[in-house]
């Protein structure tokens, strides 16, 4: 297993530990917004996982287009349905459009491609 894999497996092993600490002991707007950057850093990670070849800018640019894909998926109401019935599409999908999570969104995106390509030199 190429050892970059083996990074984006710790890392999102890391993240989702961040975004569970964060959520427990931070009030609620910070919790919100870091939670922003840490799905799309997480994203980031499994796009690397997946794909442990591609370039830090390649990821970065599938994170974020992830990211706001489910965002502006949720003015059309089906993640809030999906999410009345399950915690798994409301962790993942979310319920409803908030614009400034397009914002912490692309911060998480560049988060992930800066650590990357330090990691990489």
């Amino acid at each position: 297993m190429p050892k970059r894999r083996i990074a984006a497996l710790a890392a999102a092993v890391v993240v989702v530990a961040a975004g569970l600490a964060i959520r427990a002991l931070l009030p609620g707007a910070v919790a919100k917004y870091a939670g922003d950057l840490l799905y799309t850093l997480l994203v980031y990670a499994l796009v690397v996982v997946a794909v442990p070849r591609a370039r830090p800018l390649v990821v970065a640019a599938v994170a974020l287009g992830v990211s706001w894909l489910v965002e502006f998926a949720q003015l059309t109401g089906v993640p809030a349905e999906l999410s009345a019935h399950s915690t798994l599409a409301r962790l993942v999908l979310g319920t409803t459009f908030n614009a400034p999570d397009l914002f912490w969104y692309a911060v998480g995106a560049a988060v992930g491609y800066a650590i990357d390509s330090i990691r990489a030199k």
